[in-house]
């Protein structure tokens, strides 16, 4: 799922139809949270027990123009799955696919479901990478509205709808 999907953070929807894997399995990009619904799916069709995960990060290694965008580099629920493997339950994270890990000089994640995959600390030339700051917890299903909730109070005017599917996009200039 890291690499089937390009991590993309502009494209939210606030549809909760699009955060179904089988709608979020026909696009080429999705930000972290389908990500996770996706590969949380995928294990489970292949009777892995999985669970969806959240947590607050702070990315250091930001692109300026979407910290601009944003006015923070915190970012709220970010999702990952935890999997019930081999006896015991691991976190992993499908978020950043390996050519944009490539690009920001970070190794990509390999879950091998004998230890976590969270998102790295530090890249390559050890610069701070990814920070967990808060906790938000594994659910069963994604808490959609609190998902929804927590970005718009965060981001507050980054996004705005557009379209009849409620689509958000970033606010540009």
């Amino acid at each position: 799922m890291r690499d089937r999907l390009r991590y993309d953070p502009y494209s939210l929807s606030a549809d909760p139809e699009q955060y179904r894997a089988s709608a979020i399995l026909t696009s080429e990009s999705a930000w972290c949270v389908p990500k996770a619904v996706a590969l949380a799916a995928a294990a489970r069709a292949v009777e892995i027990p999985a669970m969806l995960g959240f947590s607050d990060v702070r990315n250091h290694l930001s692109s300026p123009k979407l910290l601009t965008l944003m006015g923070t580099d915190l970012f709220v629920y970010h999702g990952w799955v935890q999997m019930y493997v081999g006896g015991q339950w691991r976190k992993a994270s499908p978020a950043f696919n390996g050519e944009l890990c490539q690009r920001f000089g970070v190794a990509p994640l390999e879950f091998d479901g004998t230890k976590d995959a969270l998102l790295h600390q530090y890249d390559g030339a050890g610069r701070r990478h990814m920070e967990y700051v808060r906790e938000r917890g594994v659910f069963a299903d994604l808490p959609f509205t609190e998902v929804m909730e927590a970005l718009r109070a965060t981001y507050g005017g980054m996004l705005y709808p557009r379209g009849e599917d409620d689509t958000f996009s970033p606010v540009e200039g």
